[in-house]
């Protein structure tokens, strides 16, 4: 399921994003090393981030407004 980030202020989702980078790279590493549990997480966290990316973008741009 998808998540929403509407509600979320401009410094939530910059945290937000940090911290499920930070997440790509110890399930990264654990795949490589053999003791990740679920492979799928890799693909959902990188579309998260990549959903935080666009929603940072375009309050950046002015098309979107952050939350108060």
């Amino acid at each position: 399921m998808k998540k929403s980030y509407k509600d979320l202020s401009y410094k939530e989702l910059e945290a937000e994003r940090d911290k499920l980078r930070k997440e790509l790279v110890n399930m990264r590493l654990q795949k490589v090393l053999g003791h990740l549990d679920n492979p799928m997480a890799l693909r959902t966290t990188r579309r998260d981030i990549a959903r935080l990316n666009t929603r940072i973008h375009a309050i950046d741009i002015g098309i979107a407004k952050a939350s108060k």
